[in-house]
């Protein structure tokens, strides 16, 4: 991220970008306890002597969202400005949940439209329209991918990959990712997902945290013949360059409205679990993911009042006192922490604690199995229940080397 703050002075890209944004967001990961930054890692947009002549004279649509940030030619732009600036023709922007800007709630709709600093029309796969229609890829030769995942299961960025390369694959277009680091890329935990219990938040049977880039993730969607019919997407990944999966990386823009620095991204593959219960986990607050508390966990120690904020507008227990824990301070993790978790059963006195997601309930598709809630309920401890993991995260780690780019 070397010169990042330098060049994050201009205020405003074509694509819309507020860079002045970025590099507040980068301030307050680069402060974050026990994180740091390798400075070295060029992520895969940069790596434009791979990818760029490949796309002149073709028609491209770009798969991206605020996190397509790149650096070129000593200023700090987004994938599409780059694209444009070389005179390749984008024809379309296609964007995931919380839409192209990234500010859109979690789950909440987001309306197709035209962008307004270039005129491109930005197809939405998100709400009704996750998979790319055949009439909506129909124009273009090639579909680049661009966006930062956090790399856990049921960060929707992956979902959204897989229909992409689904609807590629359906329709003769390539598919050229560019790859980005995965700053939960130093572990793998996690209970494997059933098949059950698969959902947008869980599509393929990996564990929680699974220890790969967003390009290893789509070479091991190709080669485990998961799109359907076992269809294969003509697939190519411009990889970074001095990365390994034990690098450190804080990244440039919030990747989502409720992932504001490093240390809620650390946190999330254990926080985000606290979503399929009756308790906040700090959505409505300026510690999202870092936070977890519900009106009733009244023998906890911490106290806070979600309110309404941008990208989240309608909290759960918005204007209502919380009780609950601070994790600000807590170290950096290399695990899926189930403590907190289940330290907010022991303590709940409000049934159901387990919430619903329509028929379904939210902790068993958001774990990818009813076991976890079951054990939990059992009075399992955390070391006894990812003991029962174990045997396949073993599996699911033979499966995953045959797709690594980088070191472990």
């Amino acid at each position: 991220m070397k010169n990042f703050v330098k060049y994050t002075s201009i205020a405003l890209l074509s694509s819309g970008i507020f860079l002045s944004f970025a590099s507040k967001v980068y301030s307050q990961n680069k402060t974050s306890k026990n994180i740091q930054t390798n400075e070295n890692i060029l992520v895969g947009a940069e790596n434009t002597a791979l990818y760029l002549p490949q796309l002149k004279g073709k028609k491209v649509g770009v798969v991206s969202n605020q996190t397509g940030i790149v650096k070129f030619d000593g200023t700090t732009m987004h994938t599409v400005d780059l694209l444009l600036k070389n005179g390749i023709d984008v024809v379309k922007i296609y964007s995931p949940e919380h839409g192209f800007r990234g500010d859109a709630d979690a789950g909440a709709k987001v309306k197709s439209g035209i962008d307004s600093q270039t005129g491109l029309p930005i197809v939405s796969l998100y709400g009704d329209n996750k998979k790319p229609k055949a009439n909506q890829i129909a124009d273009v030769d090639v579909l680049i991918f661009d966006m930062q995942d956090v790399g856990a299961r049921f960060y929707t960025y992956i979902s959204t990959l897989h229909y992409v390369m689904e609807a590629a694959a359906e329709n003769g277009k390539k598919v050229i990712v560019l790859d980005r680091p995965n700053p939960n890329g130093h572990y793998i935990d996690g209970p494997v997902l059933k098949s059950e219990f698969k959902s947008f938040v869980g599509m393929h049977n990996v564990p929680i945290v699974y220890g790969m880039t967003i390009g290893e993730y789509a070479k091991m969607i190709n080669g485990e013949g998961w799109l359907a019919n076992k269809v294969k997407a003509d697939l190519e990944i411009i990889p970074l360059i001095n990365y390994t999966h034990q690098s450190k990386y804080n990244l440039p823009v919030k990747p989502s409205p409720n992932l504001p620095n490093a240390h809620a991204i650390n946190l999330y593959p254990s926080t985000c679990l606290f979503e399929g219960t009756n308790v906040n986990e700090g959505r409505g607050t300026d510690k999202q993911f870092q936070v977890y508390g519900s009106p009733f966990l009244k023998n906890m120690p911490y106290q806070y009042t979600p309110v309404s904020k941008l990208g989240a507008t309608s909290p759960k227990f918005k204007d209502e006192v919380c009780y609950g824990e601070d994790l600000t301070d807590v170290p950096y993790q290399s695990e899926i922490n189930l403590k907190w978790l289940i330290t907010a059963y022991k303590n709940n006195t409000k049934q159901p604690f387990w919430t619903m997601n329509g028929k379904k309930l939210w902790i068993d598709q958001l774990s990818g199995t009813d076991e976890l809630r079951k054990q939990i309920e059992k009075g399992m401890t955390a070391e006894q229940i990812k003991a029962t993991w174990q045997k396949d995260l073993e599996a699911f780690k033979k499966i995953r080397a045959k797709y690594l780019i980088y070191k472990d």
